[in-house]
C-alpha cells in the first residue's frame, strides 16, 4: 500500500545544547532541598522519640480517664475535679465512662492507647482487670494512677509509674463506729448492754469498699466492747432507689428490732433515710441530731449528704476526700508528663507512704513507695458545716 512521504519514518528531534549555569543553579537547589529534607527528618525523629515530654514543651498534655461508673455521687464529685484541674493546667482530658462493664473499659483504655495517650487516671470497674491495665500502658512507656478502687499488688509491680492514690477503706468503717459509740456512750438506753441490732446496707458485694469497710467497723466496734448484731444485711449497690426498697420490706419485716442504721455510702443512706421517714419512723424533736427514730450513718459527706444532715435526717457520715483522691491522682500523672516519672514526688502535699497497712495494694513493701493515702474524716454535727 502506497504511504504518503514521511510516513512510518522516524521523526528527527533536534539536540537541545544544556546551558551550563542553568545545570549548575538546578543542581545547588536539589542539594539545598536534600539538606532540608534531612533536617526535617533529624527534627521529626527527635519529637517521636520524646514520646510524652513533647507534649509539655508545646504546652498540651493528653491525660486519659477511665471512670467505672458516673452513676454515683462520688465519682462524678471525682470527675468534675478531674475537669477542672484539667482546664486549670491546660491539659487535654479524654474521660470516659465504662458504665459498670469490665470490657467497655478495657476498649476505652485501648482506644485511648491508639490515639497517643499515655498518662491514665483510672477509677477501675474491677481489682483483677488492673495488672492487664497496666501492662498495656507499660508496654507505650506510660503510667496510671489507680484511684477510689484499689488496684491488685501486682498491677503496682508492673513498673515504678504505676501509683495508688486513694484512701484506705477500712479506716471508713472505723470511723463509723467511733461515731456510733460516741452515739451510743450519749445515750445508753438506746443500746442496753451495749448490744447493736443493725439493718445494714452493703455495696457491690466483693468490692474492696464493700469488702473493708465491713470489717473495720465489726473490728472497730468489738474492739470498743459492743455485740455486733446484723438484722438484716444486703447489697443495695450504691445506690438510693435499692437501698430504699431494700428499706421498705426490713421495716415491715423487722419493726421494733434495730436499733441502727448503717449504710456503705451516702447514697444508700440517703435511700434508708427515705424508706424511715416514708414508713412514719420520725419523732417529734431532734434532740440526739436526728428527727429519725433511729440513727442512720453513711460514708462519703456528698453535698447531699451535708444537706441530710442539715435538716437533722441523715445523722453522721465520713468524707470520703474526691477532691484530695482526683487531685492526688492527676498531680501524679501531670507531673509524670511534664518529668517522665512521678517516683518519689509530693502530689496534694502528700509524699508517698512509707509504712504497710492491712489493705492492699499498700500490704506488699515492694510497692508502698507508690501508695499515695488521702485520709478519711469523720463527719458528724461538729463539723459538717465546714464542708457546706
Amino acid at each position: 500500500m502506497f504511504s504518503p512521504p514521511g510516513e512510518n519514518q522516524r521523526e528527527e528531534k533536534p539536540v537541545r545544547v544544556a546551558n551550563p549555569e542553568r545545570t549548575k543553579g538546578e543542581q545547588g537547589m536539589k542539594k539545598r532541598m536534600l539538606v532540608v529534607l534531612l533536617i526535617l527528618a533529624v527534627v521529626c525523629g527527635t519529637v517521636f522519640a520524646q514520646g510524652g515530654k513533647e507534649a509539655s514543651s508545646s504546652g498540651t498534655i493528653k491525660m486519659g480517664a477511665l471512670i467505672r461508673n458516673l452513676n454515683e455521687q462520688f465519682v462524678k464529685d471525682y470527675a468534675e475535679n478531674l475537669k477542672k484541674l484539667a482546664a486549670q493546667n491546660g491539659v487535654e482530658l479524654n474521660l470516659q465512662d465504662a458504665q459498670g462493664n469490665v470490657a467497655t473499659q478495657l476498649d476505652q483504655l485501648n482506644t485511648l492507647l491508639t490515639q497517643g495517650y499515655k498518662y491514665f487516671v483510672i477509677i477501675s470497674q474491677d481489682p483483677s482487670a488492673t495488672e492487664q491495665m497496666a501492662q498495656l500502658i507499660a508496654a507505650v512507656g506510660g503510667g496510671a494512677a489507680f484511684s477510689n478502687i484499689q488496684p491488685s499488688v501486682e498491677a503496682l509491680k508492673v513498673g515504678k509509674d504505676f501509683y495508688l492514690a486513694s484512701s484506705p477503706e477500712a479506716v471508713a468503717g472505723q470511723y463509723q463506729a467511733q461515731i456510733i459509740d460516741d452515739y451510743f456512750t450519749k445515750y445508753p438506753d438506746k443500746a442496753p448492754g451495749k448490744v447493736l441490732n443493725i439493718l445494714y446496707l452493703q455495696g457491690q458485694l466483693g468490692h474492696p469498699a464493700q469488702v473493708n469497710r465491713e470489717a473495720g467497723m465489726i473490728d472497730e466496734l468489738k474492739a470498743r466492747g459492743y455485740t455486733v448484731n446484723f438484722i438484716a444485711r444486703d447489697t443495695a449497690n450504691w445506690t438510693p432507689d435499692q437501698a430504699q426498697e431494700k428499706m421498705d420490706t426490713w421495716l415491715a419485716a423487722f419493726r421494733g428490732k434495730f436499733n441502727l442504721v448503717v449504710a456503705q455510702n451516702d447514697g444508700m443512706a440517703l435511700g434508708a433515710v427515705e424508706s424511715l421517714i416514708t414508713n412514719g419512723f420520725t419523732k417529734a424533736n431532734a434532740d440526739d441530731g436526728t428527727i429519725l427514730t433511729v440513727p442512720v450513718l453513711g460514708i462519703d459527706a456528698t453535698a447531699d449528704a451535708l444537706n441530710s444532715m442539715d435538716q437533722n435526717k441523715l445523722y453522721a457520715t465520713v468524707l470520703q476526700d474526691s477532691v484530695g483522691q482526683s487531685s492526688t491522682a492527676f498531680e501524679l500523672m501531670l507531673t509524670m508528663a511534664k518529668n517522665g516519672t512521678a517516683n518519689g514526688s509530693v502530689a496534694w502535699g502528700l509524699s508517698p507512704a512509707t509504712k504497710v497497712i492491712a489493705e492492699e495494694p499498700a500490704t506488699d513493701p515492694a510497692v508502698i513507695g507508690q501508695c499515695y493515702l488521702v485520709p478519711f474524716k469523720p463527719v458528724t454535727k461538729a463539723n459538717y458545716k465546714d464542708l457546706m
